[in-house]
C-alpha cells in the first residue's frame, strides 16, 4: 500500500455547508490498543505496535475524511508513572492532546477473563470527564467470551453524566469503527477541512521511517531493552530511483548494542529488512537501507539529549 504525503495543516479546501472538522486525543493506559484502534480507523498501519508497554512515545496524528466530517485523531502514549525525563516528555503529549482536542477518546481494555474496570482506569476517566468532551471506548471486546458479563461494566460507565458514549468495540477486528466516528461528529465543529482530503498524516516521512526501525526492535527484543533504544534517520535521499536512508539506533549500554547486533549482525540484519518491506511500502520505491548502532548513556534522561533525538517538550497546538 501507498502512503499519502505528510501534509501540513490548510483551509483551502471549501466545506459543504454542514461540514465539521477537528482534533480527537485518543488517550488511556499503555497497551490498551490505541495504535490499532487508530491503524484501523485509518485502514493503513502508520502507528507502530507491539506487544511491549509505552510502544507510543510522541502525538501521532491520523486524519479521516468522510464525505461529511474531518477526523484528525492524535494517538498519545500510555498515561504510566514516569521514571525518566522520556517518560514525563510521553505524559506531557498525552495530556497536551487532550487541551488541544474538540473530544477526548478514553481508551480502555477490560482484561480476557471476565471483565473488570480496573480503578485506575475509572478515575481517568473521571478526570478526563470533568475537564473534557469525553467518549469511553471499551477496546478489545473480541477476547472476552461471555459478552453478558460487560453490561455491569458499560452501566456504570454510562452512569457518569460527563461522559458523551460508551463504545465497545475491537480495534483488531475493525468492528465498531462506524459507530465511533458517528458519536463523533456531532461534537466537532463546523470547519473547512483542516488537511487536505487524501492525507494520512502530519508527520514527515523521516518520522515514520525511524518509528519503523524501532517497531522491528520492539517485536525482536525483549525486556530492558527496547525502552532504551531511540532511532534516527541521518540520511534520507530519494534524488535516485533508490532511496538511501541511514537509521541511527541509540542505545544505553554497550551490552544492548551487542544484543542488537546479534550473532554476526543477524538480529540488525533481520530488523532492517524487516523495516525497509515498512519503507518501500508506504513510498512505492525501492530503499537501500542502512542502520548503525551507537550506544548513547543516559539519553533518556538528558534534556539536550532528548532535544536533539527528536523529543523536544510538547507545547499544546
Amino acid at each position: 500500500m501507498t502512503h499519502a504525503p505528510p501534509q501540513s495543516e490548510t483551509s483551502a479546501t471549501a466545506p459543504t455547508a454542514s461540514f465539521r472538522a477537528g482534533h480527537i486525543a485518543l488517550v488511556g493506559r499503555p497497551n490498551v490498543g490505541k495504535s490499532t484502534l487508530l491503524n484501523a480507523l485509518l485502514g493503513e498501519p502508520i502507528a507502530i505496535t507491539s506487544p511491549q508497554p509505552q510502544t507510543t512515545r510522541d502525538q501521532i496524528r491520523g486524519i479521516v475524511t468522510t464525505e461529511r466530517a474531518q477526523f484528525v485523531f492524535v494517538d498519545t502514549p500510555g498515561l504510566h508513572q514516569s521514571r525518566s525525563k522520556l517518560g514525563a516528555h510521553m505524559n506531557e503529549a498525552a495530556k497536551a492532546a487532550s487541551t488541544s482536542s474538540e473530544i477526548v477518546v478514553v481508551v480502555i481494555d477490560l482484561g480476557r477473563g471476565e471483565p473488570t474496570l480496573a480503578d485506575a482506569d475509572f478515575k481517568l476517566i473521571e478526570e478526563m470527564s470533568a475537564e473534557f468532551k469525553t467518549i469511553v471506548v471499551v477496546n478489545k471486546i473480541d477476547l472476552i467470551k461471555e459478552k453478558v458479563h460487560l453490561l455491569p461494566v458499560l452501566e456504570r460507565l454510562s452512569a457518569l453524566s460527563q461522559v458523551a458514549a460508551v463504545i465497545p468495540l475491537s480495534a483488531r477486528r475493525a468492528d465498531g469503527l462506524d459507530r465511533l466516528l458517528g458519536e463523533i461528529e456531532p461534537h466537532l465543529p463546523e470547519s473547512a477541512p483542516l488537511f487536505e482530503t487524501d492525507a494520512l498524516s502530519d508527520k514527515p516521512v523521516r518520522f515514520f521511517v525511524a518509528e519503523f526501525v524501532r517497531e522491528q526492535i520492539l517485536r525482536k527484543t525483549r525486556q530492558e531493552i527496547p525502552h532504551g533504544v531511540a532511532t534516527v534517520v541521518e540520511r534520507f535521499d530519494d534524488s535516485g530511483p533508490v532511496v538511501h536512508i541511514d537509521v541511527v539506533i541509540h542505545t544505553l549500554r554497550e551490552s544492548h548494542k551487542k544484543i542488537l547486533i546479534g550473532k554476526g549482525g543477524e538480529l540488525l540484519k533481520q530488523v532492517g529488512t524487516d523495516a525497509r518491506a515498512r519503507v518501500e511500502s508506504m513510498l512505492d520505491r525501492k530503499v537501500f537501507l542502512k542502520l548503525f548502532v551507537r550506544v548513547t548513556p543516559a539519553w533518556q534522561n538528558s534534556d539536550a539529549l532528548l532535544t536533539e533525538l527528536g523529543y523536544a517538550k510538547v507545547e499544546p497546538t
